[in-house]
């Protein structure tokens, strides 16, 4: 019986039936409490994780390019109005006037709500995966998680670099194909930057499903997996911003209108980000491709 659910192959008429079981186990690991937790935290490390993403990559680029991109990408979702009160939030970050123990300070807050964003992403998809939590208190793997927490930011941030360099090679490439074939550029331009988009969060979704659970889970599923997570989060993006422009629903709460609309983002974020870990589940249940022996992780899952 084993034998015959490691041999299944995967087919794409398979995706509807496949799409249905992760609903059901998404919806059973109650989402939208995950996302609520995850999105205060992204409210607390936003500032924090922003500015150390500036200087990571800022380091390499220049301060004021990478600024200038990641304000442009928050005004693109959130609005001109939040894009310019989180400007100030992390110009008053960088400002190099303040004593060492603001400065200090400061960053030992950023670094606490930066990985407890992560870190609570880890717990969830613990959860996703049926870790089971051994209930005893380890200061080593407290320090272990916080660590790899860290790591993952400073991963974006290297992704973030790569994206910025293909970026301005894509800049040059489309200026050379406007002087070549000036009426499909627009279409050039936008097919390869959603490409490089895609593959972008591919590579941060591939990663993060692959290291951050407490369980082993093989490469050929992670990226089918990290693969659909992406191109359901783009699809998403583009459904929010849409949200966000026709109902500006941040408009109720005045001058927290920002940090609602942040709230909102980051949690709406978070159930594409606990669907595709689903999926990438069951996919792995289903063709046998989990480290894990079927009986340990076959709970709720049926075959067809």
């Amino acid at each position: 019986m084993a034998q015959e659910h490691i041999e299944k192959k995967f087919k794409l008429k398979h995706l509807p039936s496949l799409f249905v079981k992760t609903f059901h186990a998404w919806n059973d690991d109650d989402p939208w409490r995950l996302s609520a937790v995850v999105a205060y935290y992204a409210v607390l490390s936003l500032p924090g994780l922003i500015v150390i993403l500036i200087n990571v990559v800022g380091s390499i680029w220049g301060q004021e390019i990478v600024q200038g991109h990641l304000t442009h990408e928050i005004a693109s979702v959130l609005g001109a109005d939040s894009a310019e009160i989180i400007k100030s939030m992390i110009s008053e970050t960088l400002d190099t006037e303040k004593n060492i123990i603001s400065t200090l300070i400061g960053i030992a807050s950023m670094i606490f709500g930066a990985t407890g964003a992560f870190y609570q992403l880890q717990v969830s998809l613990n959860k996703i995966w049926k870790v089971e939590d051994s209930g005893k208190f380890s200061f080593k793997k407290l320090l272990t998680d916080r660590a790899r927490s860290f790591a993952f930011i400073l991963v974006i941030g290297f992704l973030l670099l790569i994206s910025f360099i293909v970026s301005a090679a894509l800049g040059v490439f489309n200026s050379y194909i406007k002087e070549l074939f000036p009426n499909i550029v627009l279409y050039v331009a936008y097919l390869l930057d959603l490409v490089l988009s895609l593959g972008v969060v591919t590579t941060l979704f591939a990663l993060m499903f692959k290291y951050m659970p407490d369980t082993k889970i093989k490469w050929k599923t992670v990226w089918i997996g990290a693969i659909i997570t992406a191109i359901l989060f783009t699809l998403g993006k583009y459904l929010l911003v849409f949200y966000f422009g026709a109902s500006n629903p941040g408009s109720t709460y005045g001058a927290a209108g920002s940090i609602v609309l942040v709230l909102l983002w980051v949690s709406y974020s978070c159930l594409i980000f606990y669907f595709g870990a689903e999926f990438t589940r069951i996919f792995s249940l289903k063709y046998g491709h989990n480290s894990q022996s079927v009986s340990e992780v076959m709970t709720g899952i049926k075959n067809d």
